[in-house]
């Protein structure tokens, strides 16, 4: 080959160089642009709709499709202190309380009924759920609690209403995948064989794990075990331990542990450190009815001075579940006069306004 041949040779390779550079470098960016969409758009699909939820405009995915979409904003309310989400009308669409983990989410209307023993109905938009650490203001910032707002809001599956509900007089019977039947028609405890009129008929000490036939360990290492008598049977505190307890989770407290934790009594329950008092408990007796009951959100327990023998202690408890088809405030216990969990008229009308039995005997409430 010529010296001629080379050079000529060298000197066109050199000019095709800074092509070949352009072309590969135009094609690097166009195939990075390519990945930075793909990647952009596979990460807002995993994320939750609030990505980053602030005052002003929330992302819509998600947050829209049961009230509407445009914009939102947070709102700070006190008394309980509490943060609101808003709706582009100013519509509530979830409710947060400091030191609670109980949540308010609007979500499709339902109705709950119990037709076995009451024609009363329960007609709600709102769907209770417990989040996984307290509430604090500026949590809506947090990416914890964007991750749970995007799996929960919108979400159909069984709420804590929906749960307290399978517990009623003929509720049918739901199993666990090793048979155990965690849910449907539920006693209050087996007969007192002492029972009179003037007595307990029933006996209570039914706990959750009674109903459920199995025994439970407690985060303090203590075994629980039930008792055959008892078998698909809770009391008061014992139906609220199985419903927030069991079913969502919320922390267990063992007979005589201190500290966090549900404890296994209604009057321990209502003075206990946990939650937020909504309706902060005071000495029992006449004029000791809360003067207004307004604060009230569904889920919140509700707490009964019902027994003159024990004092000023409270000693039944219920879930609030909102209003029924009348209009009036109507919470769920379980309760001896109606062998079991129920928002009927047995043993007093399931009424918190007015001046029924139950509402004349109200004395402090709880949100979780």
């Amino acid at each position: 080959m010529s010296a001629a041949y080379r050079k000529t040779h060298k000197n066109q390779h050199k000019k095709r160089r800074p092509l070949l550079h352009t072309v590969t470098v135009l094609a690097l960016l166009a195939a990075g642009a390519y990945l930075t969409v793909e990647l952009r758009e596979r990460e807002q699909a995993a994320l939750p709709p609030l990505e980053a939820v602030t005052d002003g405009a929330v992302p819509a995915a998600g947050a829209g499709r049961h009230t509407g979409t445009g914009r939102r904003h947070w709102e700070r309310l006190r008394h309980p202190d509490r943060s609101v989400l808003r709706g582009a009308h100013g519509e509530v669409l979830a409710t947060f309380t400091d030191g609670a983990r109980t949540a308010a989410l609007k979500g499709p209307s339902r109705v709950f009924t119990e037709p076995a023993t009451t024609a009363s109905r329960v007609v709600t938009e709102d769907w209770v759920r417990l989040l996984p650490k307290q509430w604090r203001q500026g949590a809506e910032k947090e990416r914890w609690f964007q991750d749970w707002f995007g799996r929960h809001y919108g979400s159909e599956q069984d709420d804590i209403l929906a749960m307290g509900f399978q517990y009623v007089d003929r509720a049918p019977v739901k199993k666990d995948a090793k048979g155990v039947a965690y849910a449907g028609d539920a006693a209050f405890g087996p007969l007192n064989p002492h029972g009179s009129l003037g007595n307990d008929l029933r006996e209570e000490k039914s706990d959750f794990y009674d109903y459920l036939g199995i025994p439970y360990t407690y985060r303090d290492g203590v075994t629980a075990r039930p008792e055959a008598a008892r078998y698909h049977a809770v009391d008061c505190s014992g139906f609220i331990r199985l419903l927030y307890g069991y079913r969502a989770h919320y922390p267990l407290r063992s007979r005589g542990q201190s500290g966090g934790g549900l404890p296994r009594i209604s009057d321990a329950m209502a003075r206990s450190a946990i939650g937020a008092d909504v309706i902060p408990p005071r000495g029992g007796g006449p004029g000791a009815r809360p003067a207004s009951i307004d604060v009230l959100q569904p889920g919140d327990l509700v707490f009964f001075e019902l027994d003159a023998r024990t004092g000023a202690r409270l000693d039944h408890v219920g879930v609030y579940v909102g209003h029924d088809s009348d209009g009036h405030k109507i919470f769920l216990s379980s309760r001896e006069e109606a062998n079991g969990p129920t928002v009927s008229g047995k043993g007093g009308v399931s009424w918190l306004d007015g001046d029924g039995y139950y509402a004349e005997r109200l004395r402090s409430a709880k949100r979780l």
